[in-house]
Formats: C-alpha cells, structure tokens, sequence
C-alpha cells in the first residue's frame, strides 16, 4: 500500500475550543492546491481517512473534492493525540487498497511516520502544516516496514 500522510492546513489559533479550530482562508488556499497537485500527480487514494477535529475534517473535504473517486471516511482514532502503535493497528483494516490518504495532525504524524519508517521518535521530522508525504508499507502495515517516497511541504506545491 502506498499510504498517503497529511497534516492539516493553516487554521486559526483560537476558537471555543481546539477542536473547533477551522481553517484559515491561506488554509484554504493550502488544501485546495494539495487536492490538485494530488489529481495532477495520480495520487489517487481509494479512501481518505480524516481526523474528526474540524481543521482536519475541512482540509480532506478540499482534497476529496479535487479526487472524486475517494471515499471519505471520518477515522476518530486519528484525532489529536493519535498513538503511533494504535494508528498501525487501526491502518490495518485499509491494507486492501493500494493507496490511502490519513489526514491528521502533529506530533502524531511524525511519530506514525518514525514508527512505519523504523527510525527513532527523536529524529529530526518534523510534518508542517500541509504537508504530504508518502510511505510505501508493502502488503502489510507494520512498524520498520515503510519505505519514505516522498515528503512535500504545501509551499513547493506552487
């Protein structure tokens, strides 16, 4: 599987609460040009697994809505404070498709990408907002197994 990882776009710092944070208008701009770069780029995941959390759910829909055969899937094991073990567990369950896109957050990508990657927590990765790497994990989904593809800040997405 060639398993898609994405953190949300620009948000506001503050709102009722940090779940309610909703994207930015440059936030905006960010996912919309992720969904296109995505379709120009045949990254075509089957599904689109989206955190819960507002910011997250909003950057999918902008990517969803530029790749019409992806489905979109609210995945609340993704919210923030995702465990890199869990992640693994739950990704799983997607191993039938050859590519999927899990839009979440940090440190909770970073951490789900060393896990996958076999490489410590404390190395120096660091997923930006908007931006989008790729793992290829094989046929099975587990830790050390990963192999990095790609790994593209939103700024060098034009």
């Amino acid at each position: 599987m060639l398993l898609y990882l994405l953190r949300h776009a620009e948000a506001e710092s503050a709102a009722s609460s940090d779940f309610q944070r909703r994207l930015t208008p440059i936030g905006r701009g960010q996912a919309e040009r992720i969904g296109e770069f995505c379709r120009k780029s045949d990254i075509a995941p089957a599904v689109i697994l989206a955190s819960p959390v507002l910011r997250a759910r909003e950057t999918a829909i902008k990517v969803a809505a530029c790749l019409p055969g992806a489905e979109l899937i609210e995945a609340p094991w993704a919210a923030c404070g995702m465990s890199p073990d869990a992640a693994v567990r739950e990704l799983r369950a997607f191993e039938k498709f050859s590519q999927v896109l899990l839009v979440a957050h940090e440190p909770d990508l970073s951490g789900l990408a060393a896990t996958l990657l076999g490489v410590s927590r404390s190395c120096a990765l660091h997923v930006r907002k908007g931006l989008l790497m790729g793992i290829e994990t094989g046929f099975a989904i587990r830790a050390g197994a990963g192999e990095l593809q790609f790994f593209i800040p939103v700024n060098f997405l034009g």
